[in-house]
């Protein structure tokens, strides 16, 4: 039994496609979905979408957002989203160094949150890079 899966942004669709068993990123901790589960929202930390069917596994970088689950659906509506082949590691090596060094400087215009905030997805992201090659 599978359970049709949608994760889509505001510009693009993501994934679409079955899942007999899904984890997500919670904002209390790591969400198990399998078909039938009990209605729920919850938002979405950074981190990785598992999306498994029989023995395949699809892998999504989700920035953050927004996970609903019902019986026969389950929807992810992410800040932004990425499948994991599409990640170019040293693209994302150096989008952390620049958001860590956007908040580092003297400039008086930062927004240090905005520029946390981006520093806790791209060490998101390498960290879901480093876990994929372990694999």
């Amino acid at each position: 039994m599978s359970v049709p899966v949608l994760v889509a942004t505001a510009e693009r669709e993501v994934y679409r496609g079955d899942a007999d068993f899904l984890v997500a990123p919670g904002a209390a901790g790591e969400l198990g979905i399998m078909p039938k589960h009990t209605p729920l929202l919850s938002a979405l930390q950074p981190g990785e979408l598992r999306i498994h069917l029989g023995d395949h596994l699809d892998e999504v970088f989700v920035s953050g957002g927004f996970i609903e689950v019902q019986p026969d659906m389950i929807t992810v509506l992410a800040d932004s989203a990425e499948r994991a082949a599409d990640i170019d590691e040293a693209a994302a090596a150096e989008a952390a160094r620049r958001a860590e060094e956007m908040r580092d400087s003297n400039n008086g215009d930062i927004d240090y949150a905005r520029a946390s905030a981006e520093i806790a997805i791209t060490a998101a992201r390498l960290e879901f890079l480093k876990k994929r090659k372990k694999r």
